[in-house]
């Protein structure tokens, strides 16, 4: 097996870092995390000397992946957090077949969010000369960096990486290529570059391993104009972000702009209106990063699905029980959907991009009660699996965390929340999307599981080679970076 990408094993298969989306200032890790990230490592090097393997091999296996989940385990109870776990045996750091069978790969996997910002994009005119915008993130030190372009370090974020993360590094079947607000000149990926991004994977035997969405800020002079144009490229929903405006003002669903937007999106049959919600851009857009107005606007117009991105999760507040007075987070969410009269299982759908991400390793307990919230409120055929990446890599360590995740029978009995099923987290990987995205899940598992992704998946597996590296900015110097690069957004 080559090495190239970590020689040495440094990395966990399970990320625990600061990495943010690009949508919030990197939180520094507490303690705790320190230590569960040190508690993985230590026993990384123990198992592997017993198993009589290199550490890289050993953290590129399955055993790699259960012993870290079960030292998070263990470094999160030492710490009191005890509302969630990881359902891991402890045999199975030893026994790859036991270990093969709680983290291997047995469902469909949709991926509703998932992002690529084009390395040679137009975008690119408006940066400084000189400047070298994304060349401090983890994955840009590839062996691709070597050239003699001023920023050929941007072949290492390149589509065909993108796809390698994706598709021969994670278990993901399908995902949904999303976009980040920007201004109409300033956009980090166009709908042009994105649908050449899916053409890649196209050419490959006509398979639709990559959907679109169109960026549209009703607020934005000519983006509503221009949905129209957008809807041909064979977009299946329309992405805006209420927080965010071209003079830094933002909107709710429920103004007349947002109402003229849905409008327009219904009149194209775009069913389908996807809402950034809980990730605020600075204090000035905190407000409409709320969700007062999904119940409301989901009401006003039955026949539309309303897909909460974030599900209105707010990074660094921990989520505990459902509390009616609170106003953001997903608290906000639930209470807007019960006063508008807008019952689970309906035309709101929850999407866990960065929040389960953010949530699930660092406190266990605010990810079951955020999980369960979602459940009980927005339905458990209506929460929806979406990663965020190529923001923090490949977004398999998310996979294996949530396949893997389990409420604690107290939190369970107390609140009501479900257990986590094998048919639970199935319905969330992918099934659920299925409905929203008119997808036929079985004969999505048909050609996807033999077309030459598939093929070329079966033989990479033979000598893997993951990064465990991440995309998006680990601290606060990265992360102004990358807004200076993107003229202010994400």
């Amino acid at each position: 097996m080559s090495d190239d990408l970590d020689p040495h094993g440094r990395r966990l298969p399970i990320k625990l870092d600061a990495t943010s989306n690009g949508e919030f200032t990197p939180i520094p890790l507490a303690d705790s995390e320190r230590f569960a990230n040190h508690l993985a490592s230590e026993r990384a090097d123990g198992f592997a000397k017993r198993l009589n393997l290199p550490r890289r091999a050993f953290l590129t296996s399955a055993c790699g992946a259960a012993s870290t989940l079960a030292a998070f385990n263990a470094a999160q109870a030492a710490a009191g957090h005890s509302g969630g776990y990881f359902e891991v045996s402890a045999d199975a750091a030893l026994e790859p077949q036991l270990a093969s069978s709680e983290l291997g790969k047995r469902e469909f996997i949709f991926d509703v969010q998932g992002h690529f910002v084009n390395p040679t994009g137009e975008w690119l005119k408006g940066v400084p000369k000189g400047a070298k915008p994304l060349s401090n993130f983890e994955k840009a030190q590839c062996d691709l960096a070597e050239g003699p372009e001023d920023r050929a370090y941007l072949r290492c974020l390149s589509g065909e990486e993108f796809i390698k993360d994706v598709f021969l590094d994670s278990d993901t079947d399908i995902m949904v290529l999303s976009f980040v607000p920007s201004t109409r000149e300033g956009e980090p990926l166009t709908i042009e570059e994105a649908a050449a991004t899916r053409a890649i994977v196209e050419k490959m035997e006509g398979s639709k391993r990559l959907m679109l969405h169109a960026r549209v800020n009703p607020n934005q002079p000519g983006d509503v104009e221009d949905m129209e144009r957008l809807k041909g490229f064979g977009v299946t929903a329309f992405k805006t972000y209420t927080q965010w405006g071209p003079g830094g003002d933002g909107f709710w669903m429920t103004d007349d702009v947002g109402i003229r937007f849905v409008e327009k999106a219904r009149k194209l049959g775009v069913k389908n209106i996807a809402i950034h919600k809980g990730l605020p851009f600075g204090p000035k857009s905190y407000e409409h990063s709320t969700c007062r107005d999904i119940g409301p606007i989901a009401k006003r117009f039955p026949d539309m699905n309303f897909l909460i991105y974030h599900s209105g999760y707010v990074a660094g507040k921990a989520e505990g029980a459902y509390d009616p007075a609170r106003t953001d987070g997903v608290d906000a969410l639930v209470t807007s959907l019960a006063e508008a009269g807008v019952g689970p299982n309906r035309n709101v759908y929850a999407e866990l991009g960065s929040t389960w991400r953010f949530a699930s390793m660092r406190d266990p307990t605010s990810a079951a009660h955020m999980l369960g919230k979602l459940f009980k409120a927005v339905g458990e055929d209506n929460v929806l699996w979406g990663t965020d990446s190529i923001w923090y890599g490949s977004p398999q360590d998310q996979i294996q965390a949530f396949r893997t995740f389990q409420i604690s029978d107290e939190l369970q009995a107390k609140h009501g929340y479900p257990k986590m099923t094998h048919e639970l987290r199935a319905k969330v990987f992918g099934l659920n999307a299925v409905k929203p995205y008119n997808l036929d899940a079985k004969t999505v598992r048909q050609y996807v599981g033999a077309d030459a992704v598939a093929r070329e998946k079966a033989e990479y597996a033979e000598r893997p080679n993951p990064s465990f590296a991440t995309y998006g900015p680990r601290n606060r110097r990265e992360f102004m970076n990358l807004m200076r690069a993107s003229g202010g957004g994400p």
